[in-house]
């Protein structure tokens, strides 16, 4: 084992995930409400910590699954979040997924930590959790939303 005397960061994975209408258009944005605290009963993207093991991609595709029940879903990384306050527990930098759900889809169903798992529609958001509305807005512009 190696040791450093220099604090290291945090990384987790958020899973911005759209249900697309009948002609493809995102319409509507996965949420979970967050069981525990940091946040706790605030709406936030589903994500969580990777094993150390696990690439970043499968570990956001097992965090959807794991609070939300879907899978099956392709993720495409939205980009690198880093800005220093953005979680109260410490230093934490979050990779964000972007994925698309058909209108089709099986509904949500919570698990892990999260309390409840739904779909919102993009018109109506609640509030959300850390940074994520920004998260949420960097991947509505890399789909020319």
């Amino acid at each position: 084992m190696y040791c450093y005397e220099y604090p290291r960061m945090l990384v987790t994975v958020d899973a911005v995930i759209f249900r697309t209408d009948t002609q493809g258009h995102p319409v509507d944005l996965l949420l979970i409400e967050r069981k525990n605290e940091p946040y706790k009963g605030c709406y936030a993207l589903p994500g969580g910590f990777p094993e150390m093991n696990e690439l970043l991609s499968d570990a956001a595709a097992r965090e959807l699954k794991e609070e939300t029940g879907l899978d099956g879903i392709t993720l495409k990384q939205v980009g690198a979040f880093d800005r220093v306050d953005r979680d109260p527990r410490d230093r934490n930098i979050s990779v964000a997924y972007l994925g698309f759900a058909s209108a089709d889809s099986p509904l949500p169903n919570a698990g892990d930590d999260a309390a409840t798992a739904s779909w919102f529609p993009l018109n109506n958001l609640p509030p959300l959790a850390f940074d994520h509305a920004e998260i949420l807005e960097k991947a509505l512009s890399n789909i020319g939303i």
